[in-house]
Formats: C-alpha cells, structure tokens, sequence
C-alpha cells in the first residue's frame, strides 16, 4: 500500500537484545506491528506547556487529513491531555475490539488519547516516571491505527521521562518544537532542540505560536508579547523557521467547543499561517526521507 515515503515497511524479525527478557522483545515486536503500517510519524513538542503545542497538533492533523491523507492523532501527554476537548470527544470512551484499542473518529481523523483510559473527566495521573513509561509503551503497543499515512503526536512537554519514552518507542521521523515569542520559553525550546539532536530525532522546525494579537474587529496585529522569539532562536541553533501563528481570541474559542481553527476559519489570518507552516513541514519530510524506526 503506498504512503507518501512509498511502502509500508514490513515487521522485521527483531532479535532479542543482550539481557533482554522475552516479555520486553515481544513487546517490541507487537510495537513494530503496529507501528509498520504508519507512513510517517510527526512529534510535536515544546520545552514547556502554555505555548500551545496542542492546539498547534491538532490543527496540523486536520490540515493533513483535508488534504486527503488517513491521519491519526495520539495525545500521550499523560498530566494535561487536551486533545478529546478540542475535537469535541471528551467524555468518550474507546471501543473494545479483538485487534486492540480502537481510535475515535473525528470526521475521518483517528483520534487516540490517554484522556481516554481514564475513569472520570477530573482525575489525575499520580504516578511515577516507570509507571508512566511503563502506561505509554502499552498504550502505543494496543492501539490498532490501521494504514496511516501520517501520524501526530501530541507529545508531553519538557525532556523528561515521558518524552524521552515516546521517542525512544515511536523512532519519529521528525519533531516540530512550538514555543511562545517570550524569551523565557526560547530558553526551553533550546532544550527540546537539543534533547531532539541528542535522541537523533529530525528537527523539522520551529513555529512561534501566540505572535502578535489579531484584533476580532479590524484584523491588524499587535505585538503584545515580544515577536521574532521563535525566527531568532531559529537562526540561533541552525534549524528551519516554519512560521507564525498570531493570538486570536478565535482559536481558544473553536477548542473550547471542540472545533479545528483551520477547518471553522479557513480564510481568517491563523488558518493561512497554518496552511504555510503545513507546507513547509510537508516539503522538510520530503527533503529528509523516511527513516527506518529505531525498534
């Protein structure tokens, strides 16, 4: 079946490890099962929350599969996952299937969080790290996406445990980092580029979110934070700008009422800007291939 890197991979005979237990390399091997019918894996990251790396996951998706790709989205940020309210899925449960953990529809998107697992809307995750790590390999392992042409995921933030395990299992074939114009959330995105450079996981880029305010009514902008964070920091370490998506009140009101700004918006400022920065993640996967997972 093609897929825009060409074949979906066969699952390879993964051959046990030194010291590897024969549980940790079935483990593997029913990842890599799952994993070998996805065309190409999109992390998406910040160096820390507020700056709107949901949101940004989201509508990246949405763009993806409007322009006719079969995209899935995974939210595995386990402390604030955000995604089911944004494609107006909270409160959904998952259906309960033979092949695995079935991923919700959201009008063609397969949509999969750990939003999901949990009992009640308010509950928190009080784990550890080893059992967080331990609930996001089994959660990859059981989800049954089907044929992907593109898989997002909504990574958690930082560079701790639960990013370093999503990279680690998923191999992504390229990391998009988000951050705010302010200078204190540049200072964050340097440590995502360098925990990405670190994993060798392909830095796509970096979007400056919340640049400039769109006002509703005449539509100028207005730089109320400091602008060109995002551009510099760019410049700075030596990776792609992919652009810049402006503080609109409109955003923050389509997902609160589980709408996708760049389907509900389509001509307004925030959905061009995110019609570029598609393109130019698009022309970034086609420059740098299609990796083979680091399973």
């Amino acid at each position: 079946m093609d897929t825009p890197s060409g074949k979906f991979d066969p699952p390879r005979d993964l051959q046990p490890r030194p010291g590897e237990s024969p549980e940790a390399l079935e483990e593997r091997r029913a990842i890599q099962a799952r994993l070998c019918r996805i065309g190409r894996i999109i992390l998406v990251l910040s160096g820390k929350g507020g700056v709107g790396k949901s949101t940004v996951a989201v509508n990246l998706a949405v763009a993806l599969r409007d322009a006719g790709h079969r995209v899935g989205l995974l939210d595995v940020d386990v402390h604030g996952p955000s995604v089911p309210t944004m494609l107006g899925l909270e409160g959904a449960s998952i259906p309960r299937d033979p092949e695995g953990l079935k991923p919700l529809s959201a009008g063609g998107l397969r949509v999969m969080s750990v939003a999901f697992l949990l009992t009640g809307q308010d509950e928190a995750l009080i784990w550890r790290g080893p059992m967080k790590m331990k609930l996001i390999k089994q959660f990859i392992r059981d989800v049954a996406w089907g044929d992907l042409d593109y898989l997002i995921v909504d990574a958690p933030p930082g560079t701790g445990d639960e990013p370093l395990t999503v990279c680690q299992v998923l191999a992504p074939h390229g990391a998009v980092v988000v951050t705010s114009p302010q200078r204190v959330a540049a200072v964050d995105v340097r440590r995502a580029v360098t925990f990405c450079r670190q994993l060798q996981v392909p830095i796509l880029g970096v979007i400056e979110n919340m640049s400039g305010f769109t006002c509703p009514r005449c539509g100028e902008q207005v730089a109320i934070f400091r602008k060109g964070g995002g551009r510099a920091l760019a410049e700075e370490m030596g990776i792609p700008f992919l652009g810049e998506l402006p503080l609109d009140p409109g955003i923050g009101e389509d997902a609160d009422r589980g709408l996708s700004f760049v389907e509900h918006r389509p001509e307004e400022a925030s959905a061009l800007a995110m019609a570029g920065i598609v393109e130019a993640i698009l022309g970034r996967m086609e420059e740098r291939g299609s990796p083979a997972s680091g399973l």
